[in-house]
């Protein structure tokens, strides 16, 4: 859980609160989790202050007790979204508290160890056992829907460039979905959600498991839905100090997947790229860098 659910109620309170309820306050937008799941004494503690102001902080915002903020949170854990607004509102307070150019930094030292985390052996062996299920599959279909789009969208530019064995689920008039029907146990549907999981993604991707076709999955958590019945999953973390999830870590993915397909693909690959290369030189796709050099 990166936001909780008294995020707005905390704000909108802050700026008449003590200097100690206000340290309890930064806890607690700060540490949502630690919230549901730390004993009050402990909260305090690793607040700075002392257990009672807790409790006061709980009263100032209306509520009978500190474990009246505890229950609150723990139940939103298990419903496991507070919602945009609410995040939005965190990150408005803790860029007030600290600055622009420390919300920046944070956001990219957290978005470089999500992805450094990725070559970790655990998921290395992941995203090689993905790579090598849609290397087999006669045709892989590409589908993200949302934030997720340009995960699915960008792999697929990139297997376009290598071959012609893929298909993007992303029709207008609300067609995207109807080529899945002539997919067969050959092929793989690759698909990208994460929280909040857009449902149509994830019936989607049901109706292609149950018609045999293997589903790789990128998504962020073991107990996702794409995660309960997908042949192949690479986890990805989306939590970041701001509003909006990251997407950076499975845009990574994306890349890592395409260039290994590439490896796979040989010759062949080789070839089609080079054909990409006498069409984009034909149509005179890219601007030729100038010659900065004066000529005597």
């Amino acid at each position: 859980m990166h936001q909780g659910p008294l995020t707005e109620a905390i704000i909108t309170a802050f700026e008449g609160m003590s200097t100690q309820l206000q340290a309890a306050a930064r806890y607690v937008l700060d540490h949502p989790s630690d919230v549901a799941l730390l004993s009050m004494r402990e909260q305090a503690r690793q607040a700075g202050v002392q257990p009672a102001t807790m409790t006061r902080f709980a009263k100032h915002l209306g509520l009978d007790g500190y474990d009246a903020i505890r229950n609150l949170y723990a139940e939103a854990m298990r419903s496991g979204d507070a919602g945009f607004a609410g995040k939005a509102g965190a990150q408005a307070l803790s860029q007030r508290l600290k600055g622009d150019h420390a919300l920046a930094a944070e956001m990219l030292q957290s978005i470089g160890g999500q992805i450094a985390r990725l070559a970790e052996p655990r998921s290395l062996d992941r995203i090689v056992n993905a790579a090598a299920t849609l290397a087999k599959a006669r045709r892989i279909y590409c589908l993200g829907l949302r934030a997720s789009h340009a995960v699915a969208w960008h792999l697929h530019y990139i297997l376009t460039l290598i071959g012609d064995k893929t298909t993007m689920l992303d029709g207008i008039a609300g067609t995207g979905a109807d080529a899945i029907g002539t997919a067969t146990p050959d092929d793989v549907l690759l698909v990208a959600s994460v929280l909040p999981y857009t449902r149509a993604t994830i019936e989607v991707a049901e109706y292609a498991r149950h018609r045999g076709v293997n589903v790789v999955a990128i998504t962020d958590s073991e107990v996702a839905p794409l995660a309960q019945f997908a042949t192949a999953t690479i986890l990805v973390s989306t939590e970041g100090p701001s509003f909006f999830h990251t997407m950076s870590p499975a845009f990574a993915v994306a890349e890592v997947l395409g260039a290994l397909l590439a490896g796979h693909g040989g010759e062949e690959a080789v070839e089609a790229l080079r054909r990409f290369d006498e069409q984009l030189a034909s149509f005179n796709v890219h601007i030729k860098p100038r010659n900065s050099k004066r000529q005597p």
